[in-house]
This record gives structure tokens, C-alpha cells and sequence, in this order.
């Protein structure tokens, strides 16, 4: 079988040498030869460490008769649109790891494949099989939810906050210096690259459609060693969550940071490490857990898609060979229902709590805690946490703004939700 690896990177130069390296296991595994026979690349002149041709003449390379399966992996939307596109319209295998390919024209690509193979494994988690686990290990369940770290560099940066006493920017440093974080690593700590991902699992497991601007998506960034003192002194851990949820007839779709205890599974996930836990109306619930990026752990769940065409298999490619009965819709952001905690930074003075917990009271928000925190900044003002009993969305997104609007407020109201 004769692969053409679309874009040498880190990634791309892993599935060329690892089909080198092991190419025996390999092929005792699959059944013949995965022969990496071209790799597409922008720049000829780059110094790459591999052992295969290269060519940076694209739309040639997708229109050879020799090739078997494409492998893309080009970063971006656009162009890799269209090249698998014309990919799939000779009815040629693809694989890729571009999530955020998929997050937009996954439902697209899935129509022009049909019946052609299309594997995406390396798309969500890395080395994690968790598009495996949905499509084929759990095809049994109607999956109750999808909760999961799914961004190392995120969890990186927090667990050094909760762990190490670092602040964020301390932390986003130390994780740009040893390569966890891009120089510009908004894409990650913003929430987005988890979306992408969350929308992905979301689709195979509810056949929900939407794109990420449809879904609630928040970063990490305004995160501060008051809410990690809070954490700590309440035995809970911060994460940035992926969580999707059946709610009836819709699909609760949300990324944030989440107040998480400390005695859950997935709170334990440290590090650069990546962990999904799915609950299954009859498995209950399962975890799993892994290094979610990486040349080689991504250049491993490639080429377990490449064994799996190799052997034949056609899996459809979000799981499903006639479609649902009912079409899941996703639910509104206002309509979600969880439990949330507060970080208000006041002015001292008589009154003030008492002013809080009546505009809270007046809004549907029932107070489940409260702490007070000495004076840090300036004298005159008082950091106040809160958590609430669980309240709608819609109601702390009223809080938040007539809060915004109090003179005793002396900055901008800080609201995490929390997973129990």
C-alpha cells in the first residue's frame, strides 16, 4: 500500500520513520507493505530528517495513480479542504490529524467519502484511541457524556499554577521555554484547540452538528493565584474541561476552566497528559488516558489508521451507517445548568456583602459558600469568593453584568464553573 505523506513536520517525519523503523510489525500487523512513497513539503530546500522523496508540487502528488492513502497533515482549513476534497473525489483513502479541518467540514467530507476510508484517529488526544472507543468499542451505547482534558499545554500551565505556586504568566513561560506552547499560544489556552476537538467526539457520539462558534468556549487567561488559593483551600483542582452532555433531546456542548474535586479521576491528570472519561448508558463509565500530543504519539494513531485500511476495514467515518432517528440539536449557552464559583474583588466597607447576596438572591443564585480573602492589593478592598447551588447560565451572565455596574465592584467579576 503506497502512502503520500501531505506535509513533513514533526508529525509527518514520525509516520515516515516510524514506517521505516518497524516497517516488519508493521506489516505483520496489516498484512502487507505501507509503503511512504512522497512527502509533500513547502520549502525543498529545509533540511528534514527523513529517508523518502519530496515534493512540493501538491496538486501533482494527489493526482498520482500510484498512491493508495494520503495522509495529510498540512495544518489549517482551507487549503486542506480542498485537497482532500479532490482527494476523496477519486475515491482515494485520506488520513488525517487536522481537528480543525474536521471541526468545520467534518459532515462535508463525510458525504464525499461515502464508502472510501477515512481515518481522523490522530485528530483528538494523540496517542489516546478515543475515535476508536467511540466509534467501535462503546457503538453499543447511547453515550450520556464525553468529559476531557484534551490540550497538554493547558493542563501543563495549570497544574504548574496548582502544583508549583507559579502564575500564569510564570507558567506560560516555562511551557513556552520547553516547547509545550507555540509563541503565540492563544489557539491553546484559549479554549479553541479543545472545541475543535470536543466537536469532533461530540459528532460521533451524538451525530450533533456545529461549528465552534456555536458552542461555549472559554480560555484560561484570567485565571489567578487567588482562584488556585481557593481551590486548594477547598479541595478542589482547576482544569480546562471539554464536556459534552445529553440534556433531554440536545447536546450541552461547553469549553472552560472547571473547578474539579480533588478525589475525581480525572482531576489526577497532571502535566502535558490528556484524559477523556465516557459515560455509557450500559458500560458506565470508562477513562482514558494518555499523551494527547507529540510527533510520535500523534505519528502512532496515524498509522493506526493506515493498518486498519491496510486490512480492509471500512468503519463509516463518524460511526454511523444510516442515519438517527431523531437529529440532536444543540442546547443554548444560556440553557446550561451546573454549579459556579465567584471571585469578586470589593470594597471594604459595611454592607457590601449584604448587597451581593441580595442581587444574587434576586437573580435565582443560591449561595452554596463563601470565603474572604485578607487584603492583598490595596487597603480598602477585600477579594470575596462564592459558590452557588446549581443555577442556569442565563442567571449568572445576570449577575455578572448588574455586578459589573456596582460602584463597591473594583474590578471585573471572575466566574468558573464547577464539575462535580
Amino acid at each position: 500500500m503506497n502512502v503520500a505523506i501531505l506535509g513533513v513536520g514533526v508529525v509527518g517525519s514520525e509516520v515516515a520513520n516510524i514506517l521505516l523503523k518497524n516497517k516488519k510489525i508493521i506489516t505483520a500487523r496489516s498484512g502487507q507493505q505501507i509503503i511512504p512513497v512522497v512527502g509533500v513539503v513547502r520549502n525543498l530546500d529545509k533540511k528534514r530528517d527523513v529517508k523518502i522523496p519530496l515534493s512540493a508540487d501538491i496538486d501533482s502528488v494527489i493526482k498520482r495513480d500510484d498512491i493508495d492513502v494520503y495522509v495529510e497533515l498540512m495544518g489549517g482549513v482551507d487549503e486542506p479542504y480542498r485537497v482532500v476534497s479532490e482527494i476523496l473525489k477519486r475515491k482515494k483513502a485520506v488520513v488525517t490529524a487536522n481537528k480543525a479541518l474536521l471541526a468545520y467540514h467534518r459532515f462535508k467530507l463525510q458525504n464525499l467519502a461515502a464508502d472510501t476510508p477515512f481515518g481522523f484517529e490522530a485528530s483528538v488526544a494523540g496517542g489516546i484511541p478515543i475515535i476508536k472507543t467511540l466509534r467501535e468499542g462503546l457503538s453499543a451505547n447511547h453515550i450520556l457524556s464525553i468529559k476531557g482534558i484534551m490540550n497538554g499545554t493547558s493542563n501543563f500551565i495549570l497544574t504548574s499554577m496548582m502544583n508549583g505556586g507559579a502564575n500564569f504568566d510564570e507558567a506560560l513561560k516555562t511551557a513556552q521555554n520547553l516547547g509545550y506552547a507555540e509563541a503565540d499560544p492563544t489557539f491553546d489556552i484559549g479554549g479553541f484547540d479543545a472545541a475543535h476537538k470536543l466537536l469532533i467526539l461530540a459528532s460521533i457520539a451524538y451525530g450533533v452538528h456545529g461549528d465552534p462558534e456555536d458552542i461555549l468556549i472559554e480560555g484560561i487567561e484570567r485565571i489567578t493565584k487567588e482562584d488556585i488559593f481557593f481551590a486548594n483551600d477547598f479541595e478542589y483542582v482547576i482544569k480546562l474541561l471539554a464536556i459534552a452532555k445529553k440534556v433531554g433531546e440536545k447536546v450541552e456542548l461547553r469549553v472552560h476552566p472547571a473547578l474539579v474535586p480533588k478525589d475525581k479521576m480525572i482531576a489526577k491528570v497532571d502535566g502535558v497528559m490528556n484524559a477523556v472519561s465516557v459515560v455509557g448508558d450500559a458500560v458506565g463509565e470508562t477513562m482514558y488516558y494518555g499523551a494527547g500530543a507529540g510527533g510520535a504519539a500523534t505519528a502512532s494513531a496515524v498509522i493506526s489508521d493506515l493498518i486498519d485500511i491496510a486490512r480492509g476495514l471500512k468503519t463509516p467515518m463518524l460511526g454511523y451507517k444510516s442515519p438517527l432517528e431523531k437529529e440532536l440539536k444543540l442546547l443554548a449557552q444560556d440553557e446550561i445548568r451546573t454549579k459556579y464559583y465567584f471571585r469578586l474583588r470589593v470594597e471594604d466597607k459595611v454592607g457590601v456583602l449584604a448587597k451581593i447576596t441580595n442581587l444574587m438572591s434576586e437573580n435565582h443564585l443560591s449561595i452554596d459558600s463563601f470565603l474572604q480573602k485578607p487584603v492583598t492589593k490595596s487597603e480598602g478592598e477585600v477579594t470575596l469568593f462564592f459558590t452557588t447551588h446549581t443555577s442556569l447560565e442565563a442567571d449568572v451572565k445576570r449577575v455578572i453584568g448588574l455586578l459589573k455596574k456596582q460602584n463597591f465592584i473594583k474590578e471585573d467579576p471572575f466566574m468558573i464553573r464547577i464539575e462535580e
